[in-house]
C-alpha cells in the first residue's frame, strides 16, 4: 500500500481528521481527536504507527519480522511500526489500519461514542 492509498484509506473512516501537531513531517489521523494512525512523510520505505493488542503485537512482530516491529517513538507495548510499501499484504495493512481505528472508538468515553455514533 504506498501513502497515497493509506491517506485516502485513512480519511474515509468515521469522524477522522488528518493534521501535522508534530511538524511538516509526520502526518497525524485522529478519530474524535485521539490518534490511531502516524505516518512519517520523510521516511523510506513509507512507516506507520498503528495502535495494536499487545498480544496480537507479539504474534505479528513475530511473523512479519522487520516489517511489523515495535512503535517508533510511542508505548512499544500497544503501537507497532507497520513498514507499509514493503513486502506486506495490502489487506493485512487495511485489517491493522481498521484494528487500530476500533481500539480507539472503543476507548472513547460514552459522551464521545454516541457524537461518533450520531456522524
Amino acid at each position: 500500500m504506498n501513502i497515497e492509498d493509506f491517506r485516502t484509506y485513512c480519511l474515509n473512516k468515521k469522524g477522522v481528521t488528518e493534521s501535522l501537531p508534530f511538524g511538516p513531517d509526520t502526518l497525524v489521523f485522529k478519530v474524535m481527536n485521539k490518534m490511531f494512525a502516524v505516518c512519517g512523510l520523510e521516511r523510506t520505505p513509507t512507516q506507520v504507527n498503528l495502535k495494536c493488542d499487545p498480544d496480537r503485537s507479539e504474534e505479528l512482530r513475530a511473523e512479519y519480522d522487520g516489517l511489523i516491529i515495535p512503535g517508533w517513538h510511542m508505548n512499544k507495548h500497544h503501537w507497532n511500526t507497520v513498514m507499509i510499501e514493503d513486502a506486506l499484504p495490502p489487506n493485512l495493512v487495511v485489517e491493522l489500519i481498521d484494528h487500530s481505528y476500533e481500539l480507539i472508538v472503543a476507548s472513547l468515553t460514552k459522551k464521545l461514542q454516541a457524537e461518533w455514533a450520531a456522524l
